[in-house]
Parts: C-alpha cells; sequence; structure tokens
C-alpha cells in the first residue's frame, strides 16, 4: 500500500496501543495481510484512518476483538499431573484452570485462555484428530501441540480386590464407577470404550457425582466411595493404588498461535526438552514423552 501524502500515520506502538494487543500480534497481521499498512522509507506505517475503517468493519465479526485481544496467562481444558508440575517447576507464570476438554475449548475461543489442554477421541474411528480442534474453534488462529502421550486405564484400589480386568467387568452392579464431568476427555474416552463393549452408561452402578480431574477419580476410590474410574497411570501411582490399563492416548496444548511465541508458554516448551521433566515423566508412570513439542495441527496449512 501506497502511503501517499496521508497524515495521520500510526507506528507499530501506537497501533499496538490503540487496539490494545500485543506488537507481536501487529507484526503477525501484517505478515499474513490482514491490517491496513504501508512502507515509508523501509519504516513500517498504518494510516489511521484505514485503522479506523478496518476496526469498524472487524465489528461485522463479533470475534475479532476476542481474537485480538491479550488473554489472561491460563492454560484451561483438561488436567494432567505433569502438565501441571512443569508449569510450575518451569516458573512460566501460567496458571492452570482444570475444567475439562470441551470447557477448556470454550475459554480459549473466548479468549480468555492462551492455550487449551485436550484429549478429544473421534467417537468414531478412535483417533486423537487434532482437526477436531480447527472445526470448535472457528476463526481463531491455533496450533496444536502435542504434550505426551499417557495410558488411560482404569483406577482401582490395592490388590484389585473386585478382580476387575477389562470395561466389560463394570456392568457388574457390585461395581460402583466413578465418572468424569461432561464434555470431558475422560467421558468421551469411557462413553466410547463402553459402547464399543456392547453396553450403555445406564448400566452402570454410578458413584456419586461426577468429578473434575485425573486427581479426583482417584481420590474417590481410594476413599472408597467407588471401585473404579477410568484415569491415567499416574494418577493412580500418585494415591497409591492399582491401575488395569487399557490404552494410550495422546493429550495435546491446543495454543493461540501469536501466544505461542511469548516467554511464558517458550519458557514451558523449553523446560519440557530438559532430561528433569523427561525423569519426572517417567517417576509419574504412564507417559510417553517422546514427541513433547511436536506440531500436530496447524491452521494455516
Amino acid at each position: 500500500m501506497n502511503c501517499g501524502d496521508a497524515p495521520d500515520l500510526m507506528t507499530v506502538m501506537e497501533v499496538a496501543d490503540y487496539l490494545r494487543v500485543r506488537e507481536r500480534t501487529i507484526y503477525e497481521l501484517v505478515r499474513t495481510q490482514r491490517i491496513p499498512n504501508c512502507k515509508l522509507s523501509g519504516k513500517l506505517l498504518f494510516p489511521k484512518r484505514l485503522i479506523e475503517l478496518w476496526v469498524s468493519q472487524s465489528a461485522d465479526y463479533p470475534q475479532a476483538a476476542t481474537h485480538l485481544a491479550v488473554p489472561p496467562q491460563v492454560i484451561a481444558g483438561s488436567h494432567d499431573p505433569l502438565l501441571e508440575w512443569a508449569a510450575r517447576e518451569s516458573r512460566c507464570e501460567l496458571a492452570i484452570l482444570v475444567e475439562g476438554s470441551t470447557a477448556g475449548m470454550h475459554r480459549l475461543l473466548a479468549g480468555q485462555a492462551v492455550a487449551c489442554a485436550l484429549h478429544l477421541i473421534d467417537q468414531t474411528t478412535g483417533q486423537y484428530d487434532a482437526s477436531i480442534v480447527a472445526k470448535s474453534l472457528p476463526g481463531l488462529d491455533v496450533v496444536v501441540i502435542e504434550w505426551a502421550k499417557r495410558e488411560q486405564g482404569l483406577i482401582v484400589a490395592p490388590g484389585n480386590p473386585l478382580k476387575i480386568g477389562a470395561v466389560s467387568d463394570l456392568r457388574h452392579r457390585a461395581v460402583r464407577v466413578a465418572l468424569r464431568q461432561e464434555g470431558s476427555g475422560g467421558a468421551l474416552l469411557l462413553s466410547k470404550l463402553i459402547k464399543d463393549a456392547g453396553f450403555e452408561l445406564s448400566d452402570l452402578k454410578i458413584a456419586g457425582e461426577r468429578v473434575s480431574s485425573e486427581t479426583d477419580i482417584a481420590v474417590v476410590v481410594r476413599e472408597g466411595k467407588a471401585d473404579t474410574g477410568l484415569a491415567i497411570e499416574a494418577a493412580a501411582r500418585e494415591h497409591g493404588l492399582d491401575f488395569v490399563p487399557l490404552q494410550w492416548e495422546r493429550f495435546d496444548l491446543a495454543v493461540r498461535r501469536v501466544e505461542y511465541f511469548e516467554p511464558p508458554l517458550q519458557r514451558l516448551f523449553a523446560f519440557a526438552r530438559n532430561q528433569a521433566f523427561r525423569d519426572r515423566a517417567a517417576l509419574f508412570g504412564g507417559y510417553d514423552v517422546t514427541n513433547t513439542g511436536g506440531v500436530m495441527f496447524n491452521a494455516r496449512r
């Protein structure tokens, strides 16, 4: 764009202040040709009149302001002990908000988190397909990064007194089953496993109210309020319980692209590349961190 003789030209810093976003966001908008700009003597400038018009036109897209604004420094979504530990030890200054994969994606879409932790299985294919994220986050520029692979199974009391060995054993009316909240990755996986075994959730003897994390499943089993529940091996080990392995899953982080390059997430992923992280994953048990940091989905490809 030719700046011509336009008197009101804004710098990158000024337009970032005007839009209340980071300068990095402005450079990203320029790179992807999504904001009016021009160069004068090699300097990047923004005609104020065109910026105001661009903002006005963006009002036709209700989520535009949300997607540009700087979100709270929060990773929302599903619970993971290794992520929780790494966020603390890396001093990345990111808070963890545990609320389930689906709720976390809604928070990411609403501009209330920099990332969402999720493990959503495709009920038809049985795969952890990151394209589901793109369909659930319309218009949001995200990448999906693998955090770890985790072993999911049934947590049982020490010695496994009811001799639970498979999902089919949950049908026995003497078995009290703890459930995760609806919309969580754990709830979706259990639903698929039950369906594949040829019965329905209504066939189970449900133990109390639904719980909100992997750790909560282990706690209710340890306290004798349930006989079993679906969770990861790390949760069973942490509470001295036995574990019946069922399958491996992929646990991902859906990240706003601009935020990925900011210091908090960069510190977290840098920490996940060191030996201390790998040692802790081995200590927790039931983790494969071989591909931690790998890009599983890129919305621009």
